[in-house]
């Protein structure tokens, strides 16, 4: 690898709390889970799902990819952080479409996952096994990331056209609804709602897009209330195989699925501060990387920083301490 240059200071973009306890943290990582006796149904990039009594254990571990490769060296809390956030999401939208968790609070998981209780708690969730809608449902409400791109190039996000004279990071008029290919490796790929619709049929999409608008909007709105811009962010969705009926998946609203922005900060026509793992992205720009696998271990300095934009997140969202 070539040499390694320090990325530059940034403002903190921590509130004040009036008083507040500062988040309480661990320095254990946990980026790989063993449970004996337990079938191991997937492992992805964050999460390990276990099967359950018929049901299923999703575990959010401390890994983070970037690039679509899973880093050496997990962040601590990070997995705790992304669990809590999206449990703190599906309660609040529960009026807008039913989520997939059974049990969040491990001193009620079945009894034979009590020898795993420590590595569980807080980043666990016993949730429905459905059969998952092959689609990210991606909504923006600003002009960034790979649709800023297209835009520039073609003067639409997804194929959908675009006022001329926007500015990087602007604020679009409505948010867009511009769905994805899941891919079970590699990057997912934009689509249009035309492509989703020809796959799982134009009623079902309608749904999807319109309780997606709406999720976004809800989270959003609460956001902004809290000094946090959601620029972007992306739903999933699972069906039950017996009735069909429709449930929000996986995670809602973390730092991990949306853009998340410091609204005090919030300035268009230029890259953005955010509290999500760009911070990662940015410091692997600036090293000798490929950015094929194996990737570089992140020094001390951005796993720290890293950590400290998840947890102010977390706070700042939920208004609790601790995770």
């Amino acid at each position: 690898m070539g040499e390694r240059r320090r990325l530059p200071r940034r403002r903190s973009h921590r509130r004040s709390d009036k008083g507040g306890k500062p988040p309480v943290v661990s320095t254990k990582v946990i980026t790989d889970t063993q449970l004996p006796g337990f079938p191991l149904r997937s492992r992805g990039k964050v999460r390990d799902v276990y099967q359950v009594n018929g049901n299923l254990l999703m575990i959010t571990t401390d890994r983070v990819s970037a690039f679509d490769v899973v880093l050496p060296n997990g962040i601590p809390d990070k997995g705790k952080v992304l669990n809590c956030l999206s449990l703190y999401w599906f309660d609040r939208t529960r009026a807008i479409v039913p989520n997939h968790v059974l049990c969040k609070d491990v001193s009620e998981f079945p009894p034979s996952l009590a020898a795993f209780a420590d590595e569980l708690r807080s980043r666990s969730m016993i949730v429905r096994k459905l059969v998952p809608i092959p689609f990210e449902c991606v909504v923006r409400g600003y002009l960034y990331g790979s649709g800023w791109k297209e835009y520039l190039e073609l003067g639409s996000v997804c194929g959908i056209p675009l006022p001329r004279g926007l500015k990087m990071a602007d604020k679009l008029e409505s948010p867009l609804f511009t769905p994805a290919t899941k891919a079970e490796t590699g990057h997912d790929e934009n689509t249009s709602e035309a492509v989703m619709a020809e796959r799982i049929g134009p009623e079902l999409t309608q749904r999807l897009k319109d309780v997606s608008l709406r999720l976004y909007l809800l989270g959003s709105r609460e956001a902004e209330s809290k000094g946090i811009i959601i620029a972007d962010t992306k739903f999933e969705f699972g069906r039950d195989p017996d009735t069909g009926e429709v449930f929000l998946i996986d995670e809602v609203l973390t730092p991990d699925s949306s853009r998340f922005w410091p609204q005090s900060s919030y300035a268009p026509g230029r890259e953005q501060p955010s509290y999500d793992k760009q911070f990662v992205r940015e410091y692997l720009e600036m090293v000798s990387w490929d950015k094929m696998p194996p990737g570089p271990r992140l020094p001390p300095y951005v796993v720290r920083g890293t950590r400290e934009r998840y947890l102010e997140a977390y706070r700042t969202l939920t208004g609790l301490s601790e995770l």
